[in-house]
């Protein structure tokens, strides 16, 4: 694991310090390691309260870090920070994402395109039809399902997802090498093999009630759209619809018998403006699946022309700034973004923010081990 992991997995053992106070860290200190040693005075002009610092370097002086980082190693957990790359490009893009994820399992470049099925754990004979037929059409279209794990609508939707050979991604509310409830122990071994386990709680972190509200951002912001099937009125699915609009995703919800108690959740949300989901066509339209299958198909696509593969070959799965980029290839900027377009199109590249750019870690790889040893006048592209 890259020593500058346990920076970030120790931030995020310090109760207080979540996503906002560390970028202001980093903002101050300009990385994670030098944030993390940083002296009681530099923290303090840094914006930190004194009982905060003394939490801060409490948790530095224990053998928590060291404790959670041979946990990790042991269960093979791999993690995932801002930094990375391979950190999910929709969870990105909403406010306060979480600085740190712990994955058990894969999550792929595939899994842009992904819905959240949530809703209650007293399920109904009506809420498993639907659940069951929404997450088939998905699993058919290639979209990845993201949930809770939990009892009801949740498990449904894992199990059917992977049933029909898709991939589904479970957020949970404690550690990731922590499975509740318990009873889902195969599924949640099932959906390592077909997506994977993520929390933003670190290993060991049991499932406690307050842990299961913020989770339910991630769900969201791990997808395009979220869909609320049945939920009481004060449903955590609520919750996980709330975030979706927040973060300017589209919500659907099911409708259903105005008696019934699974019901007034959805409903409310419809009258509250959420899109009726009567069939699946209007949510496969929102969720632009031609573009999706379309990206899909061209991601092994070669570059199209020598200036596409001078600037894969320059990318790599650490971020590069465009003025980077253009001393190492010797181009405009003006050309450079306009081929970082294109590479984006095909899924070959992915813009981070702030004018930075990756090489998309799979395509990267099969392309730097073709090409390693032939210099770019070899290479012979159609018109």
């Amino acid at each position: 694991m890259d020593d500058k992991k346990r920076y970030w997995i120790g931030f995020n053992l310090v109760k207080g310090i979540g996503s906002t106070r560390l970028q202001n860290l980093l903002n101050s200190f300009g990385d994670i390691k030098n944030a993390w040693e940083a002296t009681e005075a530099q923290l303090r002009d840094a914006g930190l309260g004194y009982s905060l610092i003394q939490t801060l370097i409490k948790t530095r002086n224990s053998n928590q870090l060291e404790n959670i980082m041979k946990l990790i190693d042991k269960s093979g957990i791999d993690v995932v920070t801002w930094d990375d790359g391979a950190y999910p490009r929709r969870l990105r893009e909403i406010n306060q994402s979480p600085p740190v994820l712990y994955v058990n399992g894969e999550i792929l470049e595939e899994d842009d395109w992904s819905v959240a099925i949530v809703g209650t754990r007293r399920i109904s004979t009506y809420g498993k039809q639907v659940t069951e037929q929404l997450a088939t059409e998905l699993a058919q279209n290639r979209i990845t399902i993201v949930s809770g794990l939990a009892r009801g609508i949740d498990s449904v939707a894992h199990k059917v997802s992977i049933d029909r050979g898709g991939r589904t991604i479970a957020v949970l509310g404690c550690g990731v090498d922590i499975i509740y409830p318990p009873e889902h122990r195969r599924l949640a071994m099932e959906i390592v093999e077909h997506g994977a386990l993520i929390s933003d709680y670190p290993p060991g972190t049991a499932p406690e009630a307050v842990n299961f509200p913020p989770r339910n951002r991630i769900i969201s912001g791990l997808s395009k759209a979220t869909v609320v099937v049945e939920a009481g009125r004060k449903s955590g699915a609520l919750i996980t619809a709330a975030f979706a609009t927040e973060q300017g995703r589209e919500v659907f919800a099911v409708p259903g018998n105005i008696y019934s108690p699974n019901s007034k959740g959805p409903n409310q949300l419809i009258a509250d403006g959420a899109q009726i989901l009567n069939n699946t066509n209007a949510l496969l339209d929102s969720l632009e699946i031609n573009q999706a299958h379309a990206q899909r198909e061209t991601r092994q696509i070669l570059p199209a022309d020598a200036t596409e593969a001078q600037l894969y070959k320059i990318l790599s799965t650490e971020p590069l700034h465009v003025d980077e980029i253009s001393r190492l290839s010797g181009l405009p900027i003006e050309m450079i973004t306009a081929n970082l377009t294109l590479l984006e199109l095909k899924g070959m590249a992915r813009h981070i923010g702030n004018m930075h750019y990756v090489a998309v870690s799979e395509e990267y790889e099969e392309y730097q081990v073709n090409t390693r040893s032939a210099p770019l006048s070899e290479f012979e592209f159609d018109d």
